[in-house]
């Protein structure tokens, strides 16, 4: 692949997984929403000073290693921007970055696509040592500021439930992130009962991430003729962090309700960022439209599978009329605050909560409360 332009190249780095969290933050910030018409700034700030003791959990932080760099990027260009972001650092960077913004615990997870297409045996010995240099590194170094999400060798679904289950019965890991398809399948399918049965076993969650769309799919949504579009990674974006992501999690999401895996695994956690994929705009549509058609074959109403079984994070989208739809819909007690880092700014996010207008109380579930019951964990003191 040529050498690209700064600026292409950091289009190109966002489409190809380094989050969403760069083009969505720049669309709004919380000094842009003070400035918004029926807006009362002077509220912001006292809100903000009031809430300026609020302890953070961010619940969707990514890193990434050389080994999955190398895997996952598309040149070195693209490795050296995201090591320029601090996707790599693990140490002393990462800590500076949380404590600039208050955010008292990272739970990390693996950069897109993770090892999701990586099979067999390869998969499972790849997943495994990620897993364990979270243990023997940042989770030991710096006790309390990180936990973790397993990386899972999904192509090999048995494999992948043992993994979750070792990573958390004796590392302490939360539960499990994925990515997205898996060999253009998505967790309804079948194959991947053992892991869902195992989640449901240990009582863990298991949070989806976007991840880019089959390469048919990609062909017919995403791909243009006309190269001069393409210059600059538009059809990546398209498929990514600019729209494909969110529709591709929320699909995925009423897949999972429509085809009946919360009949089958009741007690199946489910979280889902970047203030729902969507949901909140498409709830309404999505629960009367498809409440008929599912009358017959479901035990509950669509609506009331989110209500059940979803977890949903803040992750970069510090927009507090989205964050206000959302809990039209979805209870306080099942939102959590997360950051996107390092795609997003810790503190621009954790200075944009601090001055959203909510009791304290329902600030408190969001910040850390509702992560540390979902999780069993506790902030640690200062």
């Amino acid at each position: 692949m040529k050498r690209m332009g700064r600026r292409g190249f950091l289009a190109a780095s966002t489409a190809l997984g380094a989050g969403a969290g760069l083009s969505a933050y720049a669309a709004v910030s919380a000094a842009d929403e003070d400035r918004t018409p029926g807006k009362d700034p002077d509220k912001t700030a006292d809100i903000a000073l009031r809430d300026r003791d609020l302890p953070f959990i961010g619940t969707e932080e990514t890193f990434s290693t050389p080994t999955l760099l190398k895997l996952n990027s598309i040149n070195q260009d693209h490795i050296a921007f995201l090591e320029e972001i601090g996707l790599s650092d693990l140490g002393k960077r990462r800590i500076g970055d949380m404590d600039a913004g208050g955010l008292d615990v990272q739970i990390l997870s693996a950069h897109t696509p993770s090892v999701q297409n990586v099979p067999g045996q390869r998969g499972i010995d790849l997943a495994h040592r990620l897993n364990r240099q979270l243990v023997d590194g940042p989770i030991a170094k710096y006790p309390g500021r990180f936990k973790a999400f397993a990386t899972l060798p999904l192509q090999s679904p048995e494999a992948a439930a043992d993994e979750l289950e070792r990573s958390v019965r004796e590392d302490g890991f939360l539960g499990a992130l994925t990515n997205g398809h898996i060999t253009k399948k998505y967790l309804d399918h079948p194959d991947f009962e053992p892991v869902l049965e195992r989640a449901v076993a240990l009582d863990v969650p298991i949070y989806l991430h976007p991840g880019y769309p089959a390469d048919e799919v990609f062909k017919i949504y995403y791909s243009t003729t006309r190269s001069e579009y393409t210059k600059e990674y538009q059809d990546y974006i398209f498929s990514g962090s600019g729209y494909g992501w969110h529709q591709e999690v929320l699909t995925q999401c009423v897949r999972m309700i429509t085809y009946g895996v919360f009949d089958r695994f009741p007690k199946l956690k489910i979280i889902i960022g970047h203030m729902g994929e969507g949901l909140p705009f498409y709830y309404e549509r999505i629960v009367n439209d498809m409440g008929e058609p599912t009358e017959d074959s479901l035990e509950k109403p669509v609506g009331q599978y989110f209500k059940d079984n979803f977890w949903i994070t803040t992750s970069a989208f510090p927009q507090t009329e989205l964050l206000h739809l959302l809990l039209k819909y979805i209870s306080v007690d099942r939102v959590m605050f997360a950051t996107d880092y390092p795609f997003a700014d810790i503190k621009e996010q954790t200075d944009w909560f601090r001055g959203v207008d909510l009791p304290r109380e329902d600030k408190e579930k969001i910040a850390f409360r509702n992560a540390e019951k979902l999780f069993g964990m506790k902030v640690p003191v200062k």
